[in-house]
């Protein structure tokens, strides 16, 4: 059996404003981290800059989902010349910072990011890896933002497999509440002003991807 390939085709949506701020790693956490539907061609082929160089922003936590949407930001969309950018979004505390809970909390995130970075570094070592912790009320404006903001080529996400039932709920609910239900995913995917995959395993024994895109819902990539 052949290799499917599809053309995702690029779009500019409406951008989205949000609230952000990013977050710079206390003085006591080390290391510190720097600031901030044709079908013809494999996914990776993103257009880039007139010298080839592009930015993948991939939005991580530590979810099983985000993980594997990295893993496949690094093995079909991230070239030789491409700077791939981490980005973690936390809720802002709510007194600026400066308590216990608040420190714990960005030194599990700037952790969690320490520990992706070395993993990217080890599969791709000659892509240079940028990370970002950046405050957010909402995540999915957030992300749009952030990806506008660094001129992002291609923004990536990890998706959730939803089951039969909840899908069936959705389509029977109708309108802007099944916009609404889909959460941060399908706000990125429809308002980011780059090209935006949502990605999963097929299964957990592998089989490949599922694409989602804003044209093309669970298209089938054979890894």
């Amino acid at each position: 059996m052949g290799r499917s390939t599809a053309r995702l085709p690029s779009f500019c949506l409406n951008r989205v404003a949000a609230r952000a701020r990013v977050r710079s790693p206390p003085t006591d956490l080390k290391p510190p981290f720097p600031a901030a539907g044709d079908r013809a061609e494999q996914v990776s082929s993103v257009d880039g800059d007139a010298a080839g160089c592009r930015r993948i922003m991939v939005a991580v936590d530590s979810s099983s989902e985000a993980k594997s949407a990295l893993q496949w930001a690094l093995s079909h969309a991230v070239q030789r010349a491409d700077t791939l950018a981490l980005l973690k979004v936390s809720k802002p505390s709510k007194n600026n910072g400066g308590n216990e809970f608040q420190w714990e909390r960005d030194s599990k995130g700037y952790d969690l990011l320490e520990a992706l970075k070395n993993i990217c570094q080890s599969r791709r070592p000659e892509v240079q890896v940028e990370t970002f912790l950046v405050e957010g009320r909402e995540r999915g404006p957030t992300i749009v933002e952030e990806a506008r903001k660094q001129g992002a080529s291609l923004l990536v996400l990890g998706q959730k497999k939803r089951s039969i039932t909840w899908r069936l709920l959705m389509m029977w609910a109708g309108g802007n509440r099944v916009d609404q239900s889909r959460g941060v995913v399908e706000y990125c995917v429809q308002n980011s002003s780059c090209m935006t995959l949502a990605v999963r395993r097929k299964s957990r024994r592998g089989g490949g991807y599922l694409i989602t895109t804003r044209r093309q819902r669970d298209f089938w990539l054979l890894a």
